[in-house]
């Protein structure tokens, strides 16, 4: 017990007499964290959006004819030669018309003068979940558009190429902002370190010569890196989720984060974000300790 208050005691005398640059340590180690936080955050909520949009999609086939109960039956073995498939729908004309119809509301009047066959038969082709990555969806609709009486195929590429290529790009933003998490952390934890003990190299010494152990010396330093690490990933933490509370009473009314239920993280990831930066600034204390810290 007296080893711990003795170590405590040089932990609290190191960090006030060199307050401000732990402070700014601490401010640079909670910035770190909440960018690369920020950003995960935002890759994670689309991931989920994108999981969401995935569960309504489905591809369109137009066709040129109304196809009978023999070439649906065609039609359908074609369509699962390529792989298996949630559901497959045949729309004739008619339900094309009434489903037209229904979408326009209180405006379906525009419609009294057109033909009811005037829209053509589709197929509305659900694929399975392992079929919705981008490039197996290209394949099925390029299969799909060769079918026999095939006018047209539809299933929203623009928008899932563009959410594709935006998540692509998040996933690079977050691996550049845990790098940086990782360099920062690490660099400034260790030359705050290196300040202290440069400081206090001749009290250092002077403990060695009257028996200090090395654990005694140099645990004060190691304990100073996990109370950065704590501190300055809780900081982080409790910004990012004031931020996001923030956002989500601001922009509360109509919009897409009404369609779509944004989420923070859940207790094993803060507990892992907080552990990562805490082994880092860990880390970060020991480099220093070893180049500097001569006993």
């Amino acid at each position: 017990m007296s080893f711990w208050l003795a170590v405590l005691r040089q932990v609290a005398r190191n960090l006030r007499q060199t307050w401000p640059s732990q402070f700014m340590t601490l401010l640079t180690v909670s910035l770190s964290v909440l960018i690369f936080a920020f950003f995960y955050l935002v890759y994670m909520n689309m991931l989920g959006v994108g999981d969401k949009l995935g569960d309504d999609l489905r591809l369109i086939v137009y066709l040129e004819e109304e196809p009978g109960p023999e070439m649906q039956e065609q039609l359908r073995r074609k369509i699962l030669a390529f792989d298996e498939v949630e559901q497959i729908r045949f729309i004739s004309k008619a339900e094309a018309y009434q489903r037209f119809a229904d979408q326009l509301g209180n405006d379906r009047d525009v419609l009294d003068d057109m033909p009811r066959d005037f829209l053509p038969a589709s197929i509305e082709v659900v694929p399975l979940k392992n079929l919705r990555s981008l490039s197996q969806v290209k394949l099925f609709s390029d299969y799909l558009a060769r079918l026999p009486g095939t006018l047209k195929v539809q299933y929203g590429q623009d928008w899932i190429e563009r959410f594709y290529y935006f998540t692509r790009l998040l996933s690079i933003v977050v691996l550049l902002s845990g790098g940086l998490l990782i360099m920062t952390t690490v660099f400034m934890v260790s030359y705050t370190i290196r300040l202290t003990i440069l400081g206090r190299q001749a009290e250092l010494e002077l403990l060695r010569l009257v028996g200090a152990t090395n654990n005694y010396i140099r645990t004060p330093f190691l304990i100073e890196g996990v109370l950065q690490g704590i501190l300055g990933s809780t900081v982080g933490i409790i910004s990012l989720y004031t931020l996001f509370h923030w956002i989500k009473l601001r922009f509360s009314g109509p919009g897409i984060l009404t369609i779509f239920e944004f989420s923070f993280f859940q207790g094993p990831t803060v507990a892992t974000i907080i552990f990562i930066s805490v082994l880092l600034c860990t880390v970060g204390s020991y480099l220093s300790m070893q180049k500097f810290l001569r006993i």
